[in-house]
């Protein structure tokens, strides 16, 4: 928060900035040339209700920090609209000219940020256009709201709160079933991609059998940019209610195919962040999907992905790999896997908070949950588990992980005396210890 004082506010109003220009010029700028809360340059003058200009990315950040006041005079703000100062901004323009040969570059002419008012009207046209089913001003309008969004995150966050997200909801909706429009669909769908979260209206029209089926066509074409746009629509649309994910599971059987081929084959290691979560909420959701998915293979790919994957992938794919473990085939798909439990308890407190709590809740599905393997607590042993527990209990955890901890230590105790060293796994010596 800023602080401005009378002493200091007289001092600004009389004297004025100096510029350095080079090693010996110097050059004086006009104090009412400068924002009173920066003290810089004003590039895109706004006058606030108060009748004070400010530059507006300045006062725009002190009014969204929820100060309700004037910085200078600390009167309450009546309105929040803020009027472009068209005369100051022309007369700091014609200074930066006149002052050129002294290395002053002329600020340009702002661009007049997007209003609620035009946002909503571009909204009205763009449902009157779904309502004729004409496609052709869709896109026209979408892309238009697109490109304005693109201009600053001030213009991006107005369209979003004016309501957009609803009313593209609805066209995808409306479109959905008319696959030869498909320059709209992706047109919406990119669009729709930063509109979350939204009201259960628009969630329901996108969650709704008729779009889901449209997602996982689009999901399995060849246009790789639409399909990133389908997995961050999806993403945050399961991630508002899950049970859609078992719709999509339902209306299109191959959609854990597609999702699986991203994960093996990403664009760029990051890629894989978005369709793995994807895929967790449609294995935790449908047995039967997550029956298909270990069966193509996505233990083993997880596993290898884990291995040196950053923070955000890591912890989907331990997510990813504790839904898994909730059935009996895939428990044994993970056991199986030579590299599982080293991994395991080497990404203990390797990750983050989250990471280690889904190690903990693994391990204790594949040794407590179930028939108990004496050949698994002993390895888990051998690669220090029961000291990384111990201070995962030391330095705090959930309840939930706390309990599993326990109940991991008391089972790997009863093993301790057939273990002869502790800290030896001669079949990973590659993996770095981390404790």
């Amino acid at each position: 928060m800023f602080i401005f004082s009378r002493r200091i506010l007289g001092r600004v109003g009389r004297k004025k900035k100096v510029l350095r220009i080079g090693s010996r010029r110097e050059m004086m700028t006009p104090a009412h040339f400068l924002c009173p809360i920066s003290l810089d340059l004003m590039k895109d003058p706004v006058t606030l209700s108060t009748g004070i200009s400010y530059d507006r990315e300045n006062i725009e950040k002190w009014l969204g920090e929820g100060n309700r006041t004037c910085p200078v005079t600390n009167q309450e703000v009546t309105s929040y609209e803020l009027i472009p100062n068209h005369a100051i901004r022309r007369m700091i323009q014609e200074w930066c000219v006149d002052n050129r040969s002294h290395g002053i570059e002329r600020i340009p002419t702002p661009r007049i940020p997007v209003s609620s008012y035009e946002v909503s009207e571009m909204c009205g046209r763009l449902e009157a256009a779904t309502g004729r089913g004409d496609h052709r001003e869709c896109v026209e309008l979408v892309g238009r709201m697109k490109g304005l969004a693109k201009e600053s995150e001030r213009d991006k966050k107005c369209i979003a709160d004016s309501g957009s997200g609803r009313v593209l909801a609805a066209c995808f909706r409306a479109f959905s079933e008319r696959y030869e429009v498909e320059d709209l669909l992706k047109e919406v769908l990119s669009g729709l991609k930063w509109m979350f979260p939204l009201g259960e209206e628009s969630k329901s029209m996108l969650g709704s059998e008729p779009s889901l089926r449209c997602m996982a066509w689009i999901l399995k074409g060849q246009d790789s940019s639409a399909k990133r746009n389908v997995v961050l629509v999806l993403k945050k649309l399961l991630s508002l209610d899950h049970t859609y994910a078992n719709v999509l599971a339902q209306v299109d059987e191959d959609v854990p195919r597609v999702l699986f081929e991203m994960v093996k084959s990403p664009n760029c290691p990051s890629a894989r962040k978005a369709p793995l979560e994807v895929l967790y909420r449609i294995l935790t959701s449908s047995s039967e999907a997550k029956g298909k998915l270990v069966k193509m293979g996505l233990p083993s790919l997880v596993l290898e992905i884990l291995v040196d994957a950053e923070k955000g992938v890591a912890e989907k794919a331990l997510a990813v790999i504790d839904g898994i473990c909730d059935s009996q085939e895939g428990k044994g798909s993970i056991c199986s896997h030579p590299l599982a439990m080293a991994l395991l308890v080497k990404k203990i407190m390797r990750i983050s908070e989250m990471g280690t709590e889904l190690c903990v809740s693994i391990m204790w599905k594949l040794l407590c949950k179930g028939d108990e393997d004496e050949n698994q607590v002993i390895e888990a042993l051998e690669l220090g588990a029961f000291q990384k527990l111990l201070v995962v209990l030391q330095v705090g955890c959930g309840e939930n992980t706390k309990e599993r901890a326990t109940e991991l230590l008391k089972l790997m105790n009863l093993y301790q005396d057939r273990v002869q060293c502790l800290h030896n796994s001669s079949g990973f010596k590659y993996l770095k210890k981390s404790y």
